[in-house]
């Protein structure tokens, strides 16, 4: 099996591909966050909470909850009914090829594991499908270094 290449180093231009806004319309991406608490000291809502401040759409993604930061909250990326541009993956490594199946059927272009996740099976599947795949990443931290943040 060929083993996937994460990002070890940030690949700085697809990180901007998949975090500008649409060159077309304007609009910023549509980001789902599986694994979003409401918890305001946990990473996943700081995460979050910062790329609503930058302007993007959040969706959260948690079944025990039925909205987190003024959002309405679903419980599965097949609950969400609409187009979503990046999975934000907040969960354990192990738990992440499900996630990374829904996010196929649901049309997503792009799954970002958060940093600490690595799944090279779930990687290898996205890319299969034609997804953009960025692993052991922060994407708060990412857009910063891009300068991206307002």
């Amino acid at each position: 099996m060929q083993q996937v290449s994460h990002m070890l180093l940030p690949d700085f231009q697809l990180s901007r591909r998949i975090l500008s806004p649409d060159p077309r319309t304007g609009a910023l991406p549509v980001i789902a966050v599986v694994g979003l608490s409401p918890k305001s000291e946990r990473p996943s809502n700081m995460v979050a909470r910062y790329l609503l401040a930058q302007g993007f759409k959040v969706i959260p993604v948690n079944p025990g909850q039925r909205e987190i930061l003024a959002q309405p909250c679903y419980p599965e990326l097949a609950a969400i009914g609409r187009p979503v541009d990046i999975v934000v993956i907040f969960r354990r490594s192990e738990q992440v090829l499900s996630v990374v199946r829904e996010a196929i059927g649901l049309g997503a272009k792009t799954v970002w594991l958060q940093e600490g996740i690595i799944n090279q099976e779930a990687a290898a599947l996205a890319e299969a499908a034609g997804l953009a795949v960025i692993m052991d990443r922060c994407i708060k931290t990412v857009h910063e270094a891009l300068g991206l943040s307002s």
